[in-house]
C-alpha cells in the first residue's frame, strides 16, 4: 500500500475541512492573513507552508493543528 506523502496529505486535508465548513479560498486565507493565490497553491500541493502557516490556517479553519495531519 501505497502512503500519501505529508504535503499531499496537508493539501487535501486543509481543502476538505475548507470545503466541509462551506468556506471560501478568500475566507480562509483573511482570516489566516495569506494571500489567497498562496492557500490555493498549498491546496493543490504547488506550495510548501511553513509549519507556523500550517497553525495559522487550522485556526482560521477553526480546527486544531492535528486535523490538517490526519491520514485520510
Amino acid at each position: 500500500m501505497q502512503r500519501m506523502s505529508v504535503q499531499s496529505r496537508v493539501s487535501k486535508n486543509i481543502q476538505r475541512i475548507r470545503r466541509e465548513k462551506e468556506l471560501s479560498q478568500e475566507d480562509v486565507a483573511h482570516r489566516a492573513n495569506i494571500h489567497q493565490t498562496y492557500l490555493s497553491g498549498v491546496e493543490t500541493g504547488k506550495r510548501n507552508p511553513s509549519i507556523l502557516v500550517v497553525e495559522r490556517i487550522a485556526k482560521a479553519l477553526n480546527v486544531d493543528v492535528s486535523e490538517i495531519f490526519k491520514p485520510n
